[in-house]
């Protein structure tokens, strides 16, 4: 799955949130501090009519100020939350402050509305020199997300006891509504720069999503046209969408909207509708399900990785023991040699012992068969396990670009699952297995009301299998291919033919074989399953069985809460 583009909050949009967070937070009383992860902290506040929290983030790709749902209990014994929560403690927010044109937002702490500010929080959203500091009443900084020290910076060593120092001062001019058209169009000519160059450096406050925007429904690609070979017509067109930002910031004309690109606009011009809902949660929903793919896809390609790692080092042991295994086939000829030099009319000593050295070998090879066969049973159970592993990984990558909480809850459950594939020691098993909860199938139902549960992990296919299979439940799986144990519950009515098409194409679609037209899937009684002693959680043989043939895309209707057709799947 291809990761989401994340455009970074700008001067623009900090504005568009301060904008209409700043009305409903100040003044507010400070009551909670927790650290949701490693670069972001969590602030809870209570106004007269609510609880309200906000997420401040140093995040060098989304460092970002955001009103957010109240978050779950967690993070609040973090040292730099522990911090805030004693820096701030009996404190109300006064000040949310912004000024000019840089990405830097203070929050003034006081006793009281009116009296000075005792403590003040800085959170500086300026790519990957974002940072957050807790300053005292005079400046000097009581506590520091991230401590920036010389070797980092020569401009600005920054850490704990020092006084606090702003960034510095960022290049070009700052935009304004009386600058003329004819200077303002020969700062963006002073360079020979493309247009998306030269907006930035010759004025501050401008980002690529917003130099996007500027020029959005003009010529196509004038971003990267040289400034000095743009026409007439293109200058008049840009100054107009130029005067029609600085317009909103001045009036706080501010609304939320997606860009073609999956980016973002937070600025309107004057025919733009008020927006019929909080741009604060429409942002943050942006961030949260950005960010929340890119762990996804952080978290699946590490398991991924680690998964071909150990399934190539399970290969070449396995390799390395039939290799093992082929010489046995020399033992014959060892000993046949052997008994050829005890054949000789006067054998010497040198010649009887080099024989019994043939003899000694032979057994020694003979003998390891009985060591050497439960090794390669082992690895290619390991295997199976591993191919297994894999394949519900890229389900679960398909699962969760339709539903990314299922998505992510089923992720953590297979890297629980394959930690402890990778464990050769099994003790304390009931233990774990006690901590973990039931485990969560996917549940359906077929065309005629029979539940239909599809294992999901190894863990969730031993479960439905083995542990909640009942006489007369019907078990399924794609033949000879790793992928879901899929269970239909027939044992609570006679179950018909749409019923076995609907549980053979889940077997078919949960499965590496789910890209074909037609899938073999095996059909057994549940009580021909046997678990197979040693082997991992969900690995099982069956006894007889029946050969169905199924279409994994007529799963899909099944999936969607749609009838299925029959058309001949079933026939053997």
């Amino acid at each position: 799955m291809a990761a989401q583009h994340l455009q970074a909050m700008d001067l623009t949009s900090l504005r568009a949130v301060l904008a209409e967070l700043r009305p409903q937070l100040v003044p507010s009383r400070f009551e909670k501090a927790q650290q949701a992860d490693g670069q972001t902290i969590h602030l809870g506040f209570r106004t007269l009519e609510r609880r309200l929290w906000i997420e401040l983030s140093w995040l060098a790709e989304a460092p970002r100020l955001l009103e957010i749902p109240a978050p779950p209990k967690l993070g609040d014994g973090s040292t730099l939350a522990q911090q805030l929560q004693h820096g701030l403690s009996g404190l109300a927010l006064t000040g949310l402050r912004q000024e000019g044109w840089e990405r830097l937002v203070e929050l003034e702490f006081a006793p009281r509305p009116g009296e000075p500010p005792q403590r003040s929080l800085v959170l500086e959203l300026m790519g990957r020199h974002s940072n957050l500091f807790l300053l005292d009443q005079d400046r000097r900084v009581v506590a520091v997300a991230r401590q920036v020290r010389e070797s980092q910076s020569r401009l600005r060593p920054i850490s704990t006891g020092d006084i606090y120092v702003p960034p510095p001062p960022m290049g070009g001019r700052g935009p304004s509504r009386t600058e003329s058209f004819e200077h303002w169009k020969g700062e963006l000519q002073l360079l020979p720069l493309p247009l998306k160059r030269a907006l930035p450096s010759a004025y501050q406050g401008v980002s690529p999503a917003l130099a996007r925007h500027l020029v959005e429904g003009l010529a196509d690609d004038l971003l990267n046209q040289p400034a000095q070979e743009l026409s007439g017509a293109s200058w008049q067109q840009l100054w107009q969408r130029w005067q029609q930002w600085l317009e909103a910031l001045e009036e706080e004309r501010f609304g939320f909207r997606l860009d073609e690109d999956g980016g973002y606009c937070c600025w309107a011009d004057a025919s733009s509708n008020a927006p019929s809902t909080s741009l604060n949660a429409q942002l943050a929903s942006y961030h949260h399900s950005r960010l929340q793919a890119r762990t996804f896809n952080q978290r699946q390609q590490a398991l991924k990785q680690r998964l071909e790692r150990a399934l190539e080092r399970e290969r070449q042991q396995q390799q390395h023991q039939q290799g093992l295994l082929d010489q046995v086939e020399n033992s014959d000829g060892l000993q046949e040699q052997a008994d050829t030099l005890l054949c000789q009319a006067n054998p010497s000593r040198d010649t009887i012992s080099e024989a019994q050295k043939l003899y000694k070998k032979a057994r020694r090879l003979r003998r390891s068969v009985a060591a050497i066969t439960p090794r390669l049973a082992q690895h290619q159970q390991q295997i199976e396990q591993l191919e297994g592993s894999l394949t519900f990984l890229e389900l679960i990558q398909l699962e969760y670009q339709w539903n990314p909480q299922s998505g992510l809850q089923q992720l953590q459950a297979l890297e629980e699952d394959s930690e402890r594939l990778w464990q050769r020691q099994l003790g304390n098993r009931k233990e774990r297995r006690r901590q973990q909860g039931d485990p969560t199938p996917l549940t359906l139902s077929s065309p005629r009301g029979l539940t239909i549960q599809v294992g999901r992990n190894h863990r969730q296919n031993e479960w439905i299998s083995l542990q909640q299979a009942r006489k007369g439940d019907l078990w399924f799986h794609a033949q000879e291919c790793p992928g879901s144990h899929v269970v239909l519950k027939s044992s609570v009515a006679p179950a018909e033919d749409s019923d076995l098409q609907a549980a053979a194409s889940l077997a078919a679609h949960f499965s590496r074989a789910r890209g074909n037209r037609q899938v073999a899937v095996v059909m057994t009684p549940c009580e021909q399953l046997q678990r197979i002693p040693g082997a991992g959680p969900g690995t099982v043989r069956h006894r007889g069985g029946e050969v169905l043939w199924a279409n994994p895309e007529s799963a899909d209707a099944l999936l969607r809460g749609e009838p299925l057709s029959l058309n001949g799947d079933l026939e053997p």
